[in-house]
């Protein structure tokens, strides 16, 4: 008698490991879809390393969506950001710049005034000077605001962007 107590408490066991073992694959199942990237057979650490990857770019977009609401709300910035005003700060239409690096991605804001000569070719110009290839970019109109995004990436990832360089220029572009 006591050997059927111990099989049927073996067979307890195994039904709820293969549920455990169930379960967990249907999590990792909706963990892949959730991933940008299309639904492939992946082994379980590739998945991993995709959600860890994908969770941190989520991050720094969440961190750069906050820089680019503070600028465009003309709140300016604190110590954490990498943004610049100009020198004509007390002037509420005067041009603000804003430049981020996101790992690979470069990402320029300007907030310009209708009062202030803008030329939105001459920021594309020093970013190509600078070995960086214009990858999207957006504008939009606010009463007499323009804000400008523009996102770059190096020509060559192993050489990269001097952001501190594109900066400064884009700062004596906008004096």
């Amino acid at each position: 008698m006591t050997r059927r107590g111990r099989s049927s408490s073996g067979v307890d066991r195994n039904a709820l490991e293969r549920d455990r073992r169930q379960h967990t694959k249907e999590l990792f199942s909706r963990l892949g879809f959730l991933l940008p990237t299309p639904l492939s057979q992946r082994s379980l650490p590739e998945l991993l390393d995709q959600a860890t990857t994908h969770v941190k770019q989520l991050e720094q977009r969440v961190e750069m969506l906050k820089q680019k609401k503070q600028l465009l709300e003309g709140s300016g910035t604190d110590d954490r950001t990498t943004g610049i005003r100009d020198h004509m700060m007390s002037d509420a239409r005067s041009t603000v710049l804003t430049v981020s690096d996101l790992d690979s991605i470069l990402e320029v804001c300007v907030k310009s005034g209708s009062n202030k000569k803008f030329m939105l070719h001459q920021v594309i110009q020093v970013l190509v000077e600078e070995a960086a290839q214009v990858v999207a970019l957006s504008y939009s109109n606010v009463g007499d605001r323009i804000f400008y995004t523009i996102k770059a990436e190096a020509v060559s990832p192993r050489i990269g962007i001097e952001t501190s360089r594109v900066r400064e220029r884009l700062k004596e572009l906008m004096l």
